[in-house]
């Protein structure tokens, strides 16, 4: 067999695949052994030819995400926006196939990875195809992964069809291949996207609601009721305290910028609040070192839960506009109620007294700064029963 070199014009090569020949095809990672990823003849020439163990499935080019709709079933819409996002690119999503993807190629399992290559000869190619490519890499298993057109020659002249010569790879390293085919979402092999800027643009896809506002307002039974929409919801508070007592470098820069408050490794908070609440400038520096380690925790946190499947969260934060952590979210909601309604609950909830309770409010922001800051604003002037329906129905409508 001779094997033919193509360069610019692709059309005999797509022929050729169609018909079921093997055809050597560049991408932006390395080289890939394509051949009809619906015949399985082609298919079967690719495990003889590269000596690949039947037991490992092989992946098909695809021209665009529309392909994700023919070959695969159950596609979620996170893998939808990562074919978006990422396509042509090193990113290989594993869905569940459907049948006409034949059985060789998923080697017996129920799943198919689907990979969009950003090299525009082979997707030329693709196209005039008219069909996917199975293409495992183009080496002998064991070998190194070619980067080139001569190293593939080296390799396989004389045992394939033909070899789009498409220079150099970019990047030299294998797609990333992730499972999606089911929550929670798996990185199965890490190549040339890294797990955290695929969890990150999966974390930018979801819909986050912010929920704010001052003590006493009802902000816990408005977290309640996105809870029961099905968000995870990150409570900062929480977050802010857990990292006063785990995060070493939180720990660390405090105790480098305030004297005295960490003992024996811990935190004195007392000690800390005398400091920062005798001293404004102290309170912000503490505020923009604690702001800036909540804000990433949040957005760790955010990018576990994307990679769990996750689609809606909520931030209830009381500083979300101080802290920054409103740049994470779709949607911000302030809760605003009645100061004298808001004393009430306060005395009641916290066992303090009117003098404390008021003090506390006086020291928040008041209802315009919500006002003006927030996408919604839901008032709290009814009962805790009343109001709870009331943001169930302005949540249900904004997400």
């Amino acid at each position: 067999m001779k094997t033919r070199y193509f360069t610019e014009d692709v059309t005999e090569a797509a022929g050729i695949l169609k018909d079921g020949g093997l055809v050597a095809v560049p991408t932006e990672t390395v080289y890939g052994l394509a051949g009809n990823g619906l015949d399985e003849g082609a298919v079967r020439n690719i495990y003889e030819v590269k000596g690949r163990p039947a037991v490992k499935p092989l992946s098909l080019m695809v021209p665009d995400k529309n392909a994700m709709k023919l070959y695969c079933e159950d596609v979620p819409e996170q893998a939808i926006f990562l074919a978006d996002r990422f396509w042509p690119g090193p990113l290989t999503i594993v869905l569940k196939s459907r049948p006409c993807v034949p059985e060789i190629v998923r080697a017996g399992g129920e799943t198919v990875g689907l990979r969009c290559p950003d090299h525009p000869l082979t997707l030329k190619a693709l196209k005039l195809a008219g069909i996917p490519f199975a293409a495992p890499s183009a080496n002998p298993s064991g070998e190194e992964s070619p980067k080139n057109a001569e190293k593939v020659r080296e390799y396989f002249d004389g045992k394939i069809e033909g070899i789009i010569d498409g220079g150099e790879c970019g990047i030299g390293k294998e797609s990333t291949l992730i499972d999606m085919s089911r929550a929670p979402y798996r990185i199965l092999r890490q190549g040339a996207l890294s797990e955290g800027e695929i969890a990150g643009a999966l974390a930018e896809n979801m819909t986050v609601i912010g929920v704010t506002g001052g003590s006493g307002t009802g902000k816990s039974t408005a977290v309640k009721a996105m809870e029961e929409l099905g968000a995870f919801v990150i409570d900062c508070d929480s977050v802010y305290h857990r990292l006063l007592e785990t995060d070493c470098e939180l720990i660390n820069e405090l105790k480098c910028n305030f004297e005295g408050v960490i003992v024996g490794g811990r935190l004195d908070r007392k000690a800390l609040g005398r400091i920062v609440f005798a001293d404004p400038e102290a309170l912000k520096r503490l505020n923009k070192i604690t702001h800036f380690y909540v804000r990433n925790e949040i957005k760790r946190l955010l990018c576990a839960h994307a990679l769990n499947g996750g689609t809606l969260a909520a931030i209830d934060a009381s500083e979300l506009f101080d802290g920054h952590a409103d740049e994470m979210c779709t949607l911000t909601v302030g809760i605003i109620s009645e100061r004298e309604k808001r004393i009430e609950r306060i005395t009641a909830r916290d066992g303090i007294s009117r003098e404390y309770a008021e003090k506390r409010i006086s020291a928040q922001h008041d209802d315009a700064y919500f006002r003006e800051k927030c996408d919604i604003i839901i008032e709290n002037d009814s009962t805790k029963e009343e109001f709870y329906n009331k943001c169930m129905n302005i949540f249900t409508e904004a997400i």
